[in-house]
């Protein structure tokens, strides 16, 4: 016997479960068809059920009135619904389950409308949140470019003063680099200035260099042809275009940061803390308004473009596309950040380091880590094609430890698998062999190409971390600068007065026990389910891209910490990594939770109501100072400079050499164009041993052996500073005139010890004596300008 069929609204049919008649519903299907545009949705669903079931096929729309129809079959809905009524009634069905189904129907109508609509409020959402969020990020960034250079005019009355006082206000290398941009605007052609650069024999006496090669100058060849192509001359100096370029790249620095912070975050709020964090913080955070040309002001904002693109490309679960435009943006932001800074390869060993850590702790897909070490290397050797294969770009550590990294993970195929002390053990050993590839590759390429350039770094980094005192003149020359020295105390207390440093500690501590906690989880054995499901209930979750910004951000803090000079690496990340911490519903969720108050509804509240709160007390705080800055109105002062460079200009041949300070002879080269002895960039091995040699204008030499070392680069006038001969500035031991008599082996001046090896000098200070006009002194050097800071000597030239 056949199974009985289900009747309207699941009961069944009264005919036995065969077909009815078609004439029991034909005349309904008739009327059906001509009602069916205004017909209630509730009754449609009571009508069009049986119709099918009966195997009816809708008749012609019969010539009877619309309103007539839906009348009729109306009512004809309620008999229908009456009689299934009274069936179910006879056949035992309670009549609270058949309004129960009806209720159930009608819910899940209206939670499939409900479900459309909220699918389309949520995009609108999306869309309207992103155009503000966008727009928000586009104008705090432009704003806190004016402001940067607002303040900069303001402070120097820029518009006003000289063209001389302007090129001197770009003190140390900056004005070297300047100089370079100022050569490409008055050479004749574009070739001639490229060949300028590429055979230049005006940056360093009685040599040819390759400035492509040896500087990151290839910012200022781009701009220098890039002023020359656009129609622009007529209405903008060089030297506007060249810093209003500067002062555009802090907009996309800013928005860079807004963009990572919020895509760590989820809202553009996160974004807009950062960004006023930065301001309120601009001390710490930048330095581009009184040192516009350091290479660090070209770079940041593009390592911060890097930041935000691996931050995205982090997320899981990214489509093909946007994973490869991801990766694109990740690339052109390496590469253009490499060629832009020499200290590149530091920072993005820094950056390997992160990815390194996370990829042990199998925090991080082990491909994107790869592709990222791809990126890094590939960026850094298309650099040093750029710039005629650099030799210190071939044998940096970066390049040594990405191939290590490569190499083990293709030696330790099983490095992942196992209990935890046996993959805490491999972990071991495949730090071991990382480390040892590392040293051994890097030995082995410098040797190949006898590389010297950054044996300095590594004397300094070794005395300062105390492996031993050192007499070396160029380490203890960075060990006695204040900006290399460890980050001052008080710098915590400005951070803490715009509240960053407390939140950063507290998103730090938070994020810092969660990852340890997704460490020892990766790490220890889970195999077992019934283990797995333990560890699962306390197991809290940390997305990729976070783990990502959190041990950057701990790398960075330590390297600002021992090295000042590298605080704006680290302050710029302590604003995006806080801002987004208090506005993150995962760090909300895990903090109720840990006190017993967890409430979805409390984290929406928490996560904008804090950052709200935040910004306005910036606001108050900070906003009436702000405009106070942006009124004081000051004037660049500095007479004796101005006249120095006046002197040069009128009284010295073109092909006159000078000598002197690294400092100061930038200037000279921007300023006037003469030749120099030595200049502020130091990463050439010769170019520190000639510096020492010039240097000794300060030391307690005499005047043959100061003469002879001189003439020996060619030079024809040396400058002597009062500001350096007798320094004040730095405690006894670090003097620039302490280190050159420690290096030559003399005892240091004024009362104070001095180690048992090192004996009386003897003959007395050259920039001292050689003032008192004494006939050996007379003989080889004579005085040609002087005022109050600078006295000028031509040197006398060999019989």
């Amino acid at each position: 016997m056949r199974p009985r069929r289900p009747g309207l609204l699941g009961a069944p049919l009264p005919w036995g479960g065969r077909r009815p008649p078609a004439s029991q519903f034909q005349g309904v299907a008739q009327r059906f068809a001509a009602a069916w545009s205004s017909l209630s949705p509730r009754c449609t669903l009571r009508t069009v059920a049986p119709s099918r079931r009966a195997g009816l096929v809708p008749y012609p729309e019969p010539r009877v009135s619309t309103a007539g129809a839906q009348e009729w079959l109306e009512e004809q809905c309620v008999e229908v619904f009456d009689i299934m009524m009274s069936i179910r009634q006879r056949k035992g069905v309670n009549t609270t389950e058949v309004s129960e189904e009806f209720q159930a129907q009608e819910e899940n109508v209206k939670l499939e409308n409900k479900l459309a609509s909220g699918h389309t409020n949520r995009r609108l959402w999306k869309i309207l949140s992103f155009t503000i969020g966008g727009t928000i990020a586009l104008c705090i960034g432009l704003l806190t470019s004016v402001y940067l250079a607002t303040l900069h005019e303001n402070d120097l009355w820029f518009s006003n003063i000289k063209e001389v006082e302007r090129e001197i206000s770009f003190r140390t290398e900056c004005g070297l680099y300047y100089s370079y941009y100022k050569q490409m605007l008055q050479a004749p052609t574009l070739m001639q200035g490229f060949h300028g650069l590429i055979y230049d024999n005006k940056t360093e006496s009685m040599r040819t260099i390759n400035l492509l090669q040896r500087m990151n100058i290839y910012q200022e060849v781009f701009l220098s042809i890039l002023y020359r192509l656009l129609p622009i001359q007529k209405y903008l100096e060089p030297v506007y275009f060249y810093i209003y370029t500067l002062f555009g790249l802090q907009a996309v620095y800013v928005t860079a940061l807004y963009i990572t912070s919020w895509l760590l975050s989820g809202t553009w709020l996160s974004g807009l803390l950062a960004a006023f964090w930065y301001v309120t913080n601009r001390i710490d955070t930048t330095r581009v308004e009184f040192t516009i040309p350091l290479r660090e002001n070209w770079a940041l904002p593009f390592f911060a473009i890097q930041i935000a693109a691996v931050t995205y490309f982090l997320r899981p679960n990214l489509q093909p596309l946007p994973e490869r435009l991801t990766l694109l943006a990740i690339f052109i932001s390496t590469f253009l950040f490499s060629l832009t800074w020499q200290f590149n390869q530091f920072m993005m060993l820094m950056q390997a380091l992160v990815l390194f850590i996370l990829d042990s702790l199998d925090m991080l897909p082990a491909v994107k880590a790869t592709w990222l070490y791809g990126i890094q290397i590939t960026g850094l050797f298309l650099v040093c094609i750029l710039q005629f294969f650099n030799s210190m770009i071939l044998g940096s550590l970066l390049i040594s430890f990405n191939l290590s990294v490569l190499i083990a993970r293709k030696l330790q195929k099983n490095l992942k698998t196992g209990s935890f002390l046996n993959r805490l053990g491999k972990l071991v050993l495949h730090l071991f062999v990382v480390f040892c590839l590392t040293l051994f590759l890097n030995n082995i390429i410098k040797v190949i190409l006898n590389l010297k350039s950054d044996e300095h770094i590594f004397k300094f980094l070794k005395a300062k971390f105390g492996f031993g005192a050192t007499r070396d003149f160029d380490a203890n020359l960075y060990l006695c600068e204040e900006a290399f020295g460890l980050l001052p105390f008080n710098t915590f207390e400005r951070l803490s007065d715009t509240l960053l440093f407390y939140a950063y500690v507290f998103v730090l501590s938070i994020t810092v026990i969660a990852a340890l906690v997704v460490a020892f989880h990766n790490l220890s054995d889970s195999t077992d389910e019934q283990s797995l499901g333990k560890m699962g209930k306390c197991t809290v979750d940390l997305k990729p891209e976070t783990a990502y910004n959190l041990i950057h951000t701990i790398l960075f803090g330590f390297l600002a910490l021992s090295t000042m000079r590298m605080k704006y690496l680290w302050t710029s990340h302590m604003c995006v990594f806080a801002s987004f911490g208090l506005c993150s519903p995962e760090i909300w969720e895990l903090l109720l939770k840990l006190a017993h108050l967890y409430k979805p509804k409390r984290i929406c509240i928490m996560r904008y109501s804090v950052p709200i709160l935040i910004l306005l007390y910036l606001c108050y705080k900070f906003w009436p100072g702000m405009m106070d800055e942006l009124s004081e109105l000051r004037e660049f002062y500095d007479p004796d400079t101005v006249e120095l460079m006046n002197w040069i200009n009128s009284n010295t041949p073109r092909k006159a050499v000078f000598a002197g300070s690294m400092q100061l002879l930038a200037g000279v080269k921007l300023c006037t164009g003469r030749t120099l002895t030595n200049h502020p960039h130091y990463e050439d091995s010769s170019l520190r041993e000639r510096t020492k040699a010039v240097y000794q204008i300060y030391a307690k030499r005499s005047p043959e052996d100061v003469h002879a070392l001189l003439r020996s680069f060619g030079t024809d006038y040396v400058i002597l500073e009062d500001s350096i001969c007798y320094e004040r500035r730095h405690r006894r031991g670090c003097r620039l005139r302490d280190l050159l008599d420690i290096a030559n082996g003399h005892m240091m001046d004024g009362p104070g010890e001095n180690d048992a090896d090192l004996k009386p000098a003897d003959h007395p200070r050259f920039c001292e004596e050689i003032k008192r006009n004494l006939p050996p002194y007379v003989a080889h050097f004579t005085r040609v300008f002087q005022n109050k800071t600078f006295h000028v000597y031509k040197l006398t030239r060999n019989k």
